[in-house]
Protein backbone atom coordinates (compact mmCIF):
# COMPACT_ATOMS: atom_id res chain seq x y z
CA UNK A 1 0.00 0.00 0.00
CA UNK A 2 2.54 2.58 -1.22
CA UNK A 3 -0.24 5.12 -1.99
CA UNK A 4 -1.84 5.79 0.91
CA UNK A 5 -3.22 8.75 1.24
CA UNK A 6 -6.28 8.95 3.73
CA UNK A 7 -5.18 7.19 6.50
CA UNK A 8 -1.99 6.15 8.72
CA UNK A 9 -1.32 2.24 9.71
CA UNK A 10 0.59 1.19 12.78
CA UNK A 11 0.45 -2.06 14.16
CA UNK A 12 -0.35 -3.05 18.01
CA UNK A 13 0.03 -6.59 18.97
CA UNK A 14 -2.22 -8.22 16.70
CA UNK A 15 -4.38 -4.94 15.88
CA UNK A 16 -4.12 -3.04 12.67
CA UNK A 17 -4.97 0.58 13.89
CA UNK A 18 -6.26 2.84 11.04
CA UNK A 19 -5.59 6.75 11.73
CA UNK A 20 -8.34 8.49 9.45
CA UNK A 21 -6.61 11.82 8.28
CA UNK A 22 -9.37 13.74 6.28
CA UNK A 23 -11.07 16.31 8.59
CA UNK A 24 -14.35 16.17 6.38
CA UNK A 25 -14.48 12.99 4.03
CA UNK A 26 -16.79 14.12 1.90
CA UNK A 27 -15.81 14.39 -1.80
CA UNK A 28 -16.74 11.41 -3.81
CA UNK A 29 -13.45 10.56 -4.98
CA UNK A 30 -11.56 11.13 -1.23
CA UNK A 31 -14.38 8.52 -0.23
CA UNK A 32 -13.65 6.72 -3.11
CA UNK A 33 -9.84 6.40 -2.24
CA UNK A 34 -10.33 5.67 1.07
CA UNK A 35 -12.68 2.97 1.05
CA UNK A 36 -9.80 1.24 -1.00
CA UNK A 37 -7.23 2.23 1.20
CA UNK A 38 -9.08 0.36 4.08
CA UNK A 39 -10.51 -2.36 2.02
CA UNK A 40 -6.69 -2.88 1.10
CA UNK A 41 -5.74 -4.04 4.78
CA UNK A 42 -8.20 -6.86 4.71
CA UNK A 43 -8.04 -8.20 1.32
CA UNK A 44 -3.94 -7.45 0.62
CA UNK A 45 -2.75 -7.18 3.96
CA UNK A 46 -4.59 -10.12 5.85
CA UNK A 47 -5.91 -8.26 8.93
CA UNK A 48 -8.90 -9.56 10.90
CA UNK A 49 -8.30 -7.20 13.77
CA UNK A 50 -9.24 -3.40 12.64
CA UNK A 51 -9.41 -0.61 15.27
CA UNK A 52 -10.41 3.25 13.22
CA UNK A 53 -9.33 6.10 15.07
CA UNK A 54 -11.50 8.87 13.88
CA UNK A 55 -9.56 11.63 16.32
CA UNK A 56 -9.21 13.83 12.58
CA UNK A 57 -12.59 13.35 11.37
CA UNK A 58 -15.13 16.36 12.21
CA UNK A 59 -17.54 15.26 9.02
CA UNK A 60 -18.29 12.55 7.38
CA UNK A 61 -21.20 11.69 4.68
CA UNK A 62 -23.55 8.95 4.07
CA UNK A 63 -21.58 7.59 1.26
CA UNK A 64 -18.07 7.66 3.94
CA UNK A 65 -20.50 5.44 6.26
CA UNK A 66 -21.82 3.51 3.38
CA UNK A 67 -17.88 2.37 2.61
CA UNK A 68 -17.76 2.14 6.46
CA UNK A 69 -20.63 -0.61 6.21
CA UNK A 70 -18.84 -2.51 2.99
CA UNK A 71 -15.61 -2.57 5.51
CA UNK A 72 -17.15 -3.84 8.32
CA UNK A 73 -18.59 -6.85 6.21
CA UNK A 74 -15.19 -7.38 4.43
CA UNK A 75 -13.40 -8.05 8.07
CA UNK A 76 -16.76 -9.64 9.14
CA UNK A 77 -16.43 -12.70 6.70
CA UNK A 78 -12.96 -13.20 7.79
CA UNK A 79 -14.42 -13.52 11.49
CA UNK A 80 -12.47 -10.56 12.37
CA UNK A 81 -13.18 -7.35 14.19
CA UNK A 82 -13.78 -4.01 13.53
CA UNK A 83 -13.66 -1.17 15.94
CA UNK A 84 -14.18 2.54 16.21
CA UNK A 85 -12.32 5.20 18.24
CA UNK A 86 -11.74 9.03 19.13
CA UNK A 87 -15.05 9.63 17.57
CA UNK A 88 -16.41 13.37 18.13
CA UNK A 89 -19.84 13.79 20.03
CA UNK A 90 -21.51 15.12 16.94
CA UNK A 91 -20.54 11.66 14.61
CA UNK A 92 -21.19 9.47 17.54
CA UNK A 93 -24.56 10.81 17.24
CA UNK A 94 -25.19 10.59 13.66
CA UNK A 95 -24.05 6.82 13.90
CA UNK A 96 -27.03 6.21 16.90
CA UNK A 97 -29.36 8.29 15.04
CA UNK A 98 -29.16 5.61 12.40
CA UNK A 99 -28.64 2.94 14.26
CA UNK A 100 -24.99 2.20 13.01
CA UNK A 101 -24.07 2.09 16.65
CA UNK A 102 -25.73 -1.24 16.85
CA UNK A 103 -23.13 -2.43 13.98
CA UNK A 104 -20.32 -1.17 15.35
CA UNK A 105 -18.07 -1.28 18.27
CA UNK A 106 -17.46 2.35 19.26
CA UNK A 107 -14.67 2.72 21.82
CA UNK A 108 -13.59 5.82 23.65
CA UNK A 109 -9.79 5.60 22.71
CA UNK A 110 -7.55 3.03 20.93
CA UNK A 111 -6.75 1.36 24.67
CA UNK A 112 -9.98 0.74 25.02
CA UNK A 113 -10.42 -0.61 21.13
CA UNK A 114 -7.46 -3.01 21.78
CA UNK A 115 -8.31 -4.20 25.47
Amino acid sequence: MSDVRHITVKTVEDFCIATLLDNRIVDDMNIYELGQELFALVEQSGYKKIVLNFTNVGFLSSAALGKLIMLYKKVAVRNGSLKLCCISPDIRELFTMMNLDRIFTICGTEGEAIA
